[in-house]
């Protein structure tokens, strides 16, 4: 299996590759730089001053180019553009790299057939994936200067889930490893942490097609305050809108879920080293406090500075470690064999003869 463990480590490290450059595609405010989508024609980039012509008008009939970059070079849309054009190209190159040895691995036998249901799973999600990409670009082409937030943390969400099947299946079916031992209460704070991730992630995804990271630039207070006012808090109807078109909220959100985290992973750690757990989970719990804490530091930084491209890819760089990290940690877990040592040996001598 040494071939489709190598196979699955290099699809997961597209993955990654695609998600930053992702990341610095949304930085540099290069998504909507390509306003068509053209799967397979649209690998070739433009060869020509006529094509690169043609791209640049068509740019300007969109929002963005009127209220935002009117004026724009034409050197200034090839810089966008690149980001965009390879940001496409990566994932053009994930769904090539997953299928075509996934095929030859079929047709030596190689997989199990549990195995070919799930990989047949992650395939699929691959081509939706491109699809909702489309989806969620074509938000921003007719009366907005940026694409939804709600498709954007979709495409994002989606991007990670895909990650971590990937991830899970090299580890569970794939890697294996020797069972660990883990009280019934370690595991379930281990699945609790990585929904909190998720959760997490999804709020930050938030944060970013809001562009709330470039406002309310203060830590710990934010709108002058620890905990801002209801009213500034929920002044939009229905409430729960709130949590994904207001600004503060959303921001609020993914300060509270990181202290909650920051918090959860550290009571999980020193459970784990207190209770009758093997080493490498108790290692497992202390990385992710660790990366976590790092997280913290960039996650200020980034916030105090506004959001600079470098920062702000770190910040979603760590992201992914902390995620990979938790992914890691609960799969162990999740092979982790009950511990059935009992807290106390009472041996009961005759009563009453």
């Amino acid at each position: 299996m040494r071939g489709v463990r190598a196979w699955l480590i290099v699809v997961a490290a597209l993955v990654v590759c695609t998600l930053m450059v992702g990341g610095a595609t949304r930085l540099t405010e290069s998504g909507l730089s390509i306003v068509e989508w053209k799967p397979v024609t649209g690998t070739i980039p433009p060869l020509t001053d006529a094509e690169w012509s043609r791209q640049f008008e068509a740019y300007k009939t969109i929002p963005q180019y009127r209220e935002m970059n009117r004026g724009m070079s034409l050197s200034e849309f090839k810089t966008i553009f690149w980001w965009e054009w390879g940001h496409r190209l990566l994932g053009r190159l994930i769904g090539a790299v997953f299928l075509l040895p996934f095929l030859w691995f079929l047709w030596r036998g190689f997989l199990s057939p549990g195995l070919q249901r799930r990989l047949w799973i992650i395939f699929v999600l691959g081509g939706l994936q491109g699809a909702v990409g489309w989806w969620m670009v074509s938000s921003g082409l007719t009366e907005r200067v940026s694409v939804s937030q709600y498709r954007l943390a979709i495409h994002f969400m989606l991007a990670l889930f895909i990650f971590s099947a990937v991830v899970w299946l090299l580890r569970r079916h794939i890697q294996g490893g020797v069972p660990s031992v883990a009280p019934l209460r370690v595991k379930v704070v281990g699945r609790i942490l990585l929904v909190l991730v998720f959760l997490q992630l999804y709020f930050g995804a938030l944060v970013a097609g809001l562009r709330a990271g470039r406002v309310f630039n203060t830590w710990p207070l934010i709108d002058g305050a620890f905990i801002p006012s209801s009213a500034r808090l929920f002044f939009e109807q229905p409430w729960w809108r709130n949590f994904f078109d207001n600004t503060l909220t959303v921001q609020f959100s993914h300060r509270m879920i990181a202290y909650t985290l920051l918090v959860v992973a550290v009571a999980h750690a020193i459970d784990a080293a207190r209770s009758r757990t093997s080493p490498a989970i108790v290692s497992g719990a202390l990385w992710i406090v660790a990366a976590m804490l790092v997280q913290v530091v960039i996650g200020i930084l980034t916030l105090l500075n506004q959001v600079p491209i470098d920062l702000g890819l770190a910040h979603q760089a760590v992201a992914i470690v902390i995620l990979t990290t938790t992914l890691f940690h609960v799969e162990r877990l999740g092979r982790a064999l009950p511990d059935r040592t009992p807290a106390k040996l009472r041996l009961v001598v005759g009563e009453g003869g």
